[in-house]
């Protein structure tokens, strides 16, 4: 039998219980429609699961629980492959 290869892995949580909690009380305040958007919470109600997830994890890195770091590609990026209507009608002719 072949020997297996050890990878070094990161033990333990990623997201600590304390996050998880945070994370299930905007769920259940979402539900219920008390989750509101915004710092002052004049935002609407929040109506997108993700979104209550979002800040969740946000309320969380505020308590100082153990969250892994926002991604930095949040925004919307324009695929390279799609080219704009100018483009293609100067190709064409």
């Amino acid at each position: 039998m072949a020997a297996k290869k050890s990878t070094a892995r990161k033990s333990g949580r990623k997201y600590s219980k304390g996050a998880s909690k945070s994370v299930k009380s905007a769920m259940h305040r979402r539900k219920s429609g008390t989750l509101r958007r915004g710092k002052s919470g004049h935002g609407g109600k929040v109506k997108s699961r993700k979104q209550a997830i979002a800040i969740g994890l946000s309320e969380a890195r505020k308590k100082g629980a153990k969250v892994p770091r926002k991604s930095k590609s949040t925004g919307r990026r324009k695929s390279s492959g799609a080219k704009s209507k100018r483009t293609r009608s100067k190709a064409r002719s």
